[in-house]
Formats: C-alpha cells, structure tokens, sequence
C-alpha cells in the first residue's frame, strides 16, 4: 500500500512539473515513477501518510489567513530557526513535510540537514519594542 502511495506521490509532482495530462505525458510519468530509485530499507507507515495528507487539507486554510494577514499588517521582522524532522521519515515523507512548510506564506525551508533537520526561514509581526507614550517622551 505505502508502495502505491510513494508512485502516486512521484506521479503528482511529474503532472505539476510538467503541466500535461496528455496520454503520452501520463505514459512517461508512469515510466518516469517506476524508474526512479526507492529506499526499500524504510518504510513509511499509513498512519503517517494519512497524518500528512491530513495536514495539506488543514495548511490550505491557514495559507490564505497568512496571505491576507501579511497583506493587511506587514511583517518586517525574520528569522532563521532549525526544525527537527520526525523520526522515522522516508524521503517522500520529508518532501511533503518541505512542501508543508513552504506552502505557507510567512515560511520557506533554506535548507534540509542530512541529519535531520531543516533550516526554515520565517517572518513575523514586529514586536512593538516602545509604546507611543514612551516615543512622545523623548
């Protein structure tokens, strides 16, 4: 079962790279799915690909309450933070845990660590550091 998710997961990013659904195209994706090397050693259980198929549902709402937030109250201040990838992950686990960061707008992965952590870019609201009646004072 997880092995049918890993090709349907290689096929999803074929059709979006390529932009086709022609029969051609579908043959190749198919080809393209089966050709590309597998880690047999891990394996990836239902639970978890269900858990992450669960959270690109719940991303989808809060990326378009980020977009609306940024666009009404900027934010001027990033960081850099470090994020721990789960345990036990198989690597189309962690693309989708990549594409889960970085389909919300207020954050990007920089880089993914070998071992096992992700380097992630965010932005936020600035933290009003003086009230006013502190700046009218000096």
């Amino acid at each position: 079962m997880i092995g049918y998710l890993d090709l349907v997961l290689r096929l999803i990013i074929w059709f979006l790279l390529t932009s086709d659904l022609s029969p051609a195209n579908i043959i190749i994706g198919i080809c393209v799915a089966f050709l590309l090397p597998r880690n047999h050693t891990m394996t990836a259980l239902l639970k978890d690909w269900i858990r992450v198929f669960w959270e690109i549902l719940i991303a989808i709402p809060v990326a378009y309450m980020e977009a609306i937030e940024i666009i009404f109250r900027p934010h001027s201040e990033e960081d850099k933070v470090m994020e721990r990838v789960k345990p036990k992950r198989t690597p189309g686990l962690i693309f989708l845990d990549i594409f889960l960061i970085t389909f919300t707008p207020k954050t990007i992965v920089l880089k993914y660590h070998e071992d096992g952590w992700y380097e992630v870019h965010r932005i936020r609201r600035s933290r009003k550091s003086k009230t006013l009646g502190e700046q009218a004072s000096k």
